[in-house]
């Protein structure tokens, strides 16, 4: 039988990273990402769907994350769909799925529709900063020539 869980989500983090450790010290961030689905009813009407998932990334990529995201901000996942299940205080059986990211990606706030179409990616003024570019530094970093240290 073939098998295969893959889950890429672009959308708005719904509240800001919450990061944590386990016990051996591996970090952990918990987020909330909401994606929009727009369509046109038979009627004719426009009709909007907000689709709200959990996420949970670890290591590295989780300690990334809380850095540089914030409630709000756009951010493209890649990972795939875990299930959860405990027994909550009430004694009642409970579950859930959540998105387990393995990658993810930057998006600009005013570009976040132009990457998605491929196009170029835009930025407000003062975002760039906080975003790293490809090469490892960020937009002003790479306009100015000097470097930080960014783990990627």
């Amino acid at each position: 039988m073939a098998n295969f869980n893959k889950v890429i989500l672009l959308g708005n983090l719904t509240r800001d990273p919450q990061l944590s450790y386990t016990p051996s010290q591996t970090a952990v961030v918990d987020f909330g990402i909401a994606t929009n689905r727009r369509w046109t009813g038979q009627d004719g009407q426009p009709r909007n769907e907000t689709c709200f998932v959990d996420c949970r990334a670890f290591g590295k990529t989780a300690e990334n994350i809380n850095k540089y995201c914030k409630k709000g901000r756009p951010l493209m996942v890649e990972g795939r769909l875990t299930y959860d299940s405990w027994t909550g205080q009430d004694g009642a059986k409970r579950s859930k799925h959540r998105v387990t990211v393995e990658n993810f990606q930057f998006i600009s706030a005013a570009g976040a529709g132009q990457a998605a179409a491929g196009g170029e990616q835009g930025g407000a003024a003062g975002d760039e900063s906080q975003i790293p570019s490809e090469n490892g530094g960020s937009a002003n970093e790479a306009q100015s020539g000097s470097k930080d240290d960014i783990p990627f």
